[in-house]
């Protein structure tokens, strides 16, 4: 069974004067303009590239602790996989039908390929990256939904590889497989694993073996952006209103955007629908590897990482929320396959019936109609009565913060997933969200971007304990936003 790369952490990742906290930057392989139709994932386009942003704030970080090592925390999402569609010209494995549509599944060989043509198309990011490791600084990778495929070590070790660091500088970057301690008063997470739609069921024990390979199981949200969104290019899968509507919303960005582009859009929602659901169910009834006499072994390295006692590993395992995959109407529902459903039964009865009535009296098949149209209303009323799970869906509850701050000894926690920038004092935890850095945009046009550039920003104090501030970079500078509310 694959074992995580670093195994022997440096004792100096305990203590930190300086944290340096970004998310969700999805970064990606350059989708090429479309020629034809130039809004196909034109998020996804060069254009949006921001590495040198990102090399200005790794330098103006540095400047803010005046010389001091800063600690880097990656805090999940930073790499997309799941968006990934390239395909190597001589894979040495055999790629299927599904694969050549919708992207590599999750195993060791794939997964390497795509971290490699992710860094190809941003080695900007990775040289400022190098640069900011070379000059003392640490960086630490936390696993996200979005970049799950960073638990196979050969992907691991691309990254370390393409950033050509000297042996003694290796150490300074680390991968922790979901929650990361940093000196001792704040506990980073991505979040995801309180969110049933994106929660990993096993970021101890990951891997799943099929026949003659492994490979990880993927949450609810990873598959859909896969199977669905890969295959509608003009949704921008970083903003949930630009896929979650309302079936007139859909029907009017359809006569507007896609009509000429794709024209059998519903075929490729429902087979994408369906690939997602059935995927889903099978990544749920498979078992994780487990090897008994190892599972304490994983557990201590996962704790050093996250500079944690063994302890708090399995009592943080605890507090995860329960898949979405378990629940198979919840997943239906998400998918519009209900209503699919219901469109296709209604459809088969009235057919029924009225061959039976035109078996008895000489009746034109339009009189189908009338009770299509006597159904219509019942059918929105539906379709308006059911609200989707995954928009709603803001940041863990207040039971988990007091919970997550019990078991892990710390009165500050920063999460990210949700895009959503926070700072706030819920009962005696400090909670904050650093936002993101993803290609977010309004519209299709991508003339309206959500231009966060946010990150969290902890320093030393007048007091004991460190000073928290959620902050934006513009322009070269930041500065503090939404200040702290009492909750």
């Amino acid at each position: 069974m694959p074992t995580s790369f670093f195994t022997h952490p440096q004792t100096d990742f305990r203590s930190a004067q300086y944290t340096a906290i970004i998310s969700d930057l999805h970064l990606s392989e350059a989708e090429p303009v479309n020629k034809r139709f130039p809004l196909w994932k034109k998020f996804k386009t060069r254009q949006f590239f921001f590495d040198d942003v990102f090399e200005t704030f790794l330098k103006h970080i540095e400047e803010k602790a005046q010389g001091a090592t800063v600690e880097l925390v990656l805090n999940g999402d930073i790499f997309d996989f799941d968006s990934v569609m390239a395909l190597p010209d001589e894979p040495t494995f055999h790629v299927n039908w599904l694969e050549r549509h919708r992207g590599l599944f999750p195993r060791p060989e794939r997964s390497r390929f795509k971290i490699e043509k992710i860094l190809k198309d941003h080695e900007e990011f990775m040289r400022a990256l190098r640069g900011f490791i070379m000059r003392g600084n640490r960086a630490v990778f936390v696993i996200g939904n979005h970049d799950l495929e960073l638990h196979f070590p050969s992907v691991q070790q691309e990254i370390i590889r393409s950033m050509q660091l000297p042996d003694d500088k290796k150490e300074l970057v680390r991968f922790v497989e979901w929650f990361y301690i940093s000196n001792q008063d704040t506990l980073i997470e991505h979040g995801n694993q309180y969110d049933p739609y994106c929660m990993c069921e096993d970021p101890i024990n990951p891997y799943v073996r099929g026949y003659n390979y492994i490979s990880l199981k993927l949450p609810f949200g990873n598959l859909a952006c896969r199977y669905i969104s890969n295959g509608m290019g003009f949704f921008n899968p970083h903003v949930d209103t630009n896929y979650i509507m309302t079936l007139s919303e859909y029907v009017k960005f359809f006569l507007k955007y896609m009509w000429k582009a794709q024209p059998g859009l519903i075929l490729t929602w429902f087979w994408g629908s369906m690939a997602t659901l059935v995927h889903a169910f099978v990544d749920r009834l498979a078992a994780p590897i487990r090897n008994p006499l190892r599972i304490e072994d994983r557990v201590s390295i996962i704790a050093d990482k996250a500079n944690a006692e063994e302890r708090m590993v399995r009592e943080m395992k605890e507090l995860f929320v329960a898949p979405a995959a378990s629940q198979p109407m919840l997943l239906t529902r998400e998918l519009w396959l209900d209503r699919a459903f219901i469109v296709f039964i209604a459809f088969f009865l009235i057919f029924e019936l009225m061959t039976f009535v035109r078996s008895v009296y000489e009746l034109s098949f339009y009189w189908a109609f009338i009770p299509l149209f006597l159904l219509l209303p019942f059918f929105l009323f539906y379709s308006k009565s059911v609200t989707s799970l995954v928009s709603s869906y803001k940041e863990p509850d207040d039971r988990i913060l007091a919970m997550a701050s019990a078991i892990t000894k710390v009165k500050r926690i920063v999460y990210g997933h949700t895009h959503h920038t926070r700072h706030e004092i819920i009962g005696s935890v400090e909670h904050l969200n650093s936002g993101c850095w993803s290609p977010a945009f309004l519209d299709v046009e991508c003339t309206k971007p959500i231009d966060q550039k946010t990150f969290v920003w902890i320093s030393p104090s007048d007091t004991p304990t460190r000073q928290a501030e959620l902050m934006r970079f513009l322009d070269g500078k930041s500065e503090v936003i939404n200040p702290m509310a009492r909750g």
